[in-house]
C-alpha cells in the first residue's frame, strides 16, 4: 500500500509572495459594486429557476439587469480617463 502524503509546504512555500498586492487590492475594491450587482442579477434568476417567472419577478430581474449594467457604466467611467492616453474623446 503505497502512503498519500501531503505536500503543504511545497504548495504554501511561496504563501508570502502569492498575497495579492496593494494595486490589485485596490482593484478588487474598485470592481465590487459590479461584482455585488452581478450577484443579484444571478439572485433574481435563480429564483425563478423551478418556476414559471411572475410578473414580479420580471420586475426584479429587470431592476437587477439595469443596477449591473449602471455599475458596469460606473465603473468605466471611474477608469477611462486613466485609459485614454492623449485626452482621445
Amino acid at each position: 500500500m503505497k502512503h498519500i502524503v501531503t505536500v503543504q509546504d511545497a504548495v504554501t512555500a511561496f504563501a508570502d509572495f502569492m498575497e495579492p498586492t496593494a494595486t490589485e487590492l485596490d482593484a478588487i475594491e474598485r470592481e465590487m459594486p459590479v461584482v455585488l450587482a452581478d450577484v443579484d442579477l444571478l439572485d433574481a434568476y435563480i429564483v425563478t429557476l423551478d418556476r414559471t417567472p411572475t410578473e414580479l419577478d420580471a420586475r426584479r430581474i429587470r431592476r437587477a439587469r439595469r443596477r449591473a449594467l449602471a455599475a458596469r457604466v460606473a465603473l468605466l467611467n471611474r477608469t477611462a480617463p486613466a485609459s485614454l492616453p492623449g485626452g482621445a474623446a
